[in-house]
Formats: C-alpha cells, sequence, structure tokens
C-alpha cells in the first residue's frame, strides 16, 4: 500500500483529507502542519505521494515541493498541490516548483481519489 503525506495548517482540512483518502483504501497516511513539518517527515520517511496546500506558515507549499525536488528520493514521485489558489499564474508557479498536479479547494472526494490513483499509477 502507498505511503502518503498530507501537508496543511488545517487540522479541519487534514481531518477531511485523510478521512477520504481512507476510504479510497489509503491507510498510510502522514499528517504535517507546514511545509517545514512536511520536509522533515519526508526527510525521515519515504513517501509514495506527497499532497499540500500553498498558504502555510513557517514554509509554503511551493517552496516545500523545490525542496523536496532537491532530494534524489523525491525528485519523481508525484506531488499534488490542494489549495484554494486558482489563478493561471499560482498553477504556473506550482508547476514550475515541480508540482505533478494541482486541486482546488474545495475538493470532491471522488475527484481527489481519482487524482492520487491516476499520480500513482505511473
Amino acid at each position: 500500500m502507498a505511503k502518503l503525506l498530507i501537508v496543511d495548517d488545517s487540522t479541519m482540512l487534514r481531518d477531511m483529507l485523510n478521512y477520504a483518502l481512507n476510504e479510497g483504501g489509503y491507510t498510510d497516511v502522514t499528517e504535517a502542519v507546514d511545509g517545514v513539518d512536511g520536509l522533515a517527515k519526508a526527510n525521515s520517511t519515504n513517501f509514495d505521494l506527497i499532497i499540500t496546500d500553498v498558504n502555510m506558515p513557517n514554509m509554503d507549499g511551493l517552496t516545500l515541493i523545490g525542496e523536496l525536488r532537491k532530494i534524489p528520493q523525491y525528485s519523481k514521485k508525484p506531488i499534488l498541490v490542494l489549495t484554494t489558489e486558482r489563478s493561471d499564474e499560482m498553477k504556473t508557479k506550482g508547476k514550475a516548483a515541480g508540482a505533478t498536479g494541482w486541486i482546488v479547494k474545495p475538493f470532491v472526494p471522488d475527484q481527489l481519489l481519482k487524482a492520487v490513483n491516476i499520480v500513482l499509477s505511473r
């Protein structure tokens, strides 16, 4: 089973994500409260997929993605952005940082699971 890391400063959103992922069969999910926490957890465990918010304290999601892409084990691993940001400019910045995909909040659990299944099957 795939190991997933979700990075978001909202406890409620992490709970909703965890629930949706668990319902979809992804039960090995680790949570991080911001980019600094996410980077530390990514350095201590090898995750198959990372889902991150953009706007967080301490380290934002785009900076986190850039830092993860410098780590050999995450250079090609899928990283999905789950955010309220919907502008083309932000999506371009996400792609430039190394994001695999972009999902706008509020998310639909079935669409999230479809995206997770697609990127994990590549």
